[in-house]
């Protein structure tokens, strides 16, 4: 199994951001165990408390129907993200859960090229183990501003 460390925390991250910055969407929910958490929120509602994201999934199924939306039933003028990270740092880390928290910017990239800074904030983030790899728990994508685009269509 393995203990949750820097490295795979940092290599679980890569991977994820790689899978959605090259529209491998597919492939994003098998980032989650199956009882996971995903949800875009900003940062005013979390310091009041408030429940309800822009996105919240509690599951992985949940996640697999919005991957099949965006592919099948939604319809979103062409665009990609450019996720760039800074450093996770270790909140929690004991048996086979940890919790960090990583700093995000992410620019959109529209049919066009337009390219604008589309969101900023941190993942805080819980990681399970899961057989031999590390998988989210729970992803919580607090974003610093309270204004989001109506096409925010990909993952976060």
């Amino acid at each position: 199994m393995g203990a949750i460390t820097l490295d795979r925390i940092m290599a679980v991250q890569a991977a994820y951001i790689r899978c959605i910055d090259s529209d491998a969407l597919e492939a994003w929910p098998d980032f989650f165990v199956e009882d996971c958490l995903y949800k875009v929120t900003t940062a005013e509602n979390e310091r009041n408390g408030f429940e309800a994201g822009i996105i919240y999934a509690d599951s992985r199924n949940m996640l697999s129907d919005r991957v099949l939306a965006l592919r099948k039933a939604n319809v979103y003028e062409k665009q990609s993200y450019r996720h760039i990270l800074g450093l996770p740092s270790i909140l929690k880390n004991g048996g086979d859960e940890a919790e960090s928290e990583t700093p995000f910017l992410v620019l959109r990239i529209m049919h066009d090229g337009q390219t604008d800074i589309f969101a900023s904030g941190v993942y805080v983030d819980t990681y399970r183990a899961h057989g031999t790899d590390i998988k989210f728990a729970r992803r919580l994508v607090v974003c610093d501003s309270s204004r989001f685009d109506t096409l925010m269509a990909l993952p976060l």
